[in-house]
């Protein structure tokens, strides 16, 4: 399974669970470095920056460059800055999108903004959502980093951006644009700054509704792992399959 040149590989559920390495997985790894392939990380989780997931995959023996890891954080950052430049906005979320954010120089606001954009808050309350709401209602374009509902920990699945995302939609009856997976945007990146042609990437994951339809309407091979949100029966039964049903990565180093 050397065939491509861009591995695009999920972190939850796929590389780890919560803080615990999936041990297939980490010797996928070795193995594509090993062959002088270095994967690409692509995650929904927008509240840790490069810099804080290239430290936990490295206290799971996996070692990379912080820039080999794309998230949804990083995503949401070039949109605003490609498609809503110099407006104002308000933002929920943690480290991952505030860094983003700033290293495209985009300044956010507490107040009512022309922008809101929502990524995973553990520190979210009341008064963040409504003024997420009263700016969203006041015309605001309303962007949020992923929709997972959940997603899954050594404690099980916790509440995802999704999950609040859907209740700012709930609310004020406008929907959010999602810049995480199923949406193309983290893999266009990864191609237009390495210029890989399409059969030449891959997408990884454990999660059907995210990491494989990213890659199924992107127009790449995708690999289901059988490891955490979506099991392989409940892929077998959606109408556009996977490239690879797999039960783990120890199938591609053996």
């Amino acid at each position: 399974m050397l065939s491509y040149k861009a591995y695009c590989i999920d972190l939850d559920g796929t590389i780890y669970r919560g803080k615990e390495p999936i041990k297939e997985a980490v010797e996928f790894v070795h193995y594509l470095q090993h062959n002088g392939i270095e994967p690409f990380f692509v995650t929904n989780n927008a509240s840790m920056t490069q810099q804080q997931l290239q430290l936990k995959l490295a206290k799971m023996d996996i070692h990379i460059e912080a820039n080999r890891i794309m998230t949804s954080a990083i995503a949401a950052a070039h949109f605003i800055d490609d498609h809503h430049k110099g407006k104002t906005v308000f933002m929920v979320g943690a480290d991952g999108l505030k860094e983003a954010l700033h290293a495209k120089e985009i300044v956010c606001t507490e107040a009512a903004a022309e922008v809101v954009v929502m990524g995973i808050d553990l520190q979210i309350n009341y008064e963040k959502l409504a003024t997420a709401c009263l700016s969203i209602r006041a015309g605001a374009v309303f962007l949020s980093t992923n929709s997972d509902h959940a997603f899954p920990t050594e404690r099980g699945f916790l509440p995802g951006n999704g999950a609040f995302t859907k209740l700012v939609e709930h609310s004020t009856g406008v929907e959010a644009m999602f810049m995480g997976k199923p949406k193309p945007y983290m893999l266009e990146l990864i191609q237009q700054e390495h210029g890989y042609a399409k059969d030449e990437m891959i997408m990884i994951g454990d999660n059907y509704q995210t990491d494989i339809l990213t890659g199924i309407h992107y127009g790449i091979h995708t690999a289901h792992i059988n490891s955490g949100v979506t099991t392989t029966d409940d892929v077998r039964k959606q109408l556009e399959l996977p490239t690879y049903l797999l039960e783990s990565l120890s199938e591609w180093t053996n």
